[in-house]
């Protein structure tokens, strides 16, 4: 009987433990400028210093926009956003806004969003999460690209 009772106690009262920590999230992620235009990091790839990018949650059900936040990448072309509310059921992505660059302005389309995860009843109690690198494709493709892509 004691071990039913401790499992349901911890069943029920961990989550809410878990749920009262109050720390906000933070989120950290790069943006890129793919030379290469080949849709992923290559080492032909450069960091951008000065890219906008915002994080946006959506509610689930009528994806109205319920939460925006930005930021801009330091001179590595990494953003650090924090986040001060737990956002549930909402869907919450890292999006890219605007690049410095005038030769690499174009979203790459498979890459120009990341989901980030911002609630902790999930189970999930770190407050720094990694959001995917995201990046804006060159205009024209840099030389050596060809012969950098069929050694992959």
């Amino acid at each position: 009987m004691a071990t039913k009772f401790f499992l349901l106690l911890a069943i029920c009262v961990l989550p809410m433990l878990v749920n009262a920590r109050r720390e906000p999230f933070r989120i950290i992620g790069k943006v890129y400028c793919d030379a290469c235009r080949a849709g992923f990091e290559t080492s032909k790839c450069s960091y951008m210093p000065g890219a906008r990018v915002e994080i946006k949650c959506y509610d689930r059900i009528t994806l109205r926009l319920k939460y925006s936040i930005g930021a801009v990448t330091d001179s590595a072309g990494t953003y650090s956003i924090l986040v001060e509310d737990d956002h549930q059921d909402q869907l919450c992505y890292a999006k890219l806004v605007s690049s410095p660059i005038p030769s690499c302005r174009t979203l790459d389309p498979r890459r120009n969003k990341a989901t980030v995860i911002l609630t902790r009843g999930n189970g999930a109690i770190a407050s720094l999460h990694h959001a995917n690198a995201m990046g804006f494709l060159q205009d024209k493709a840099a030389a050596g690209c060809q012969e950098l892509l069929k050694k992959l």
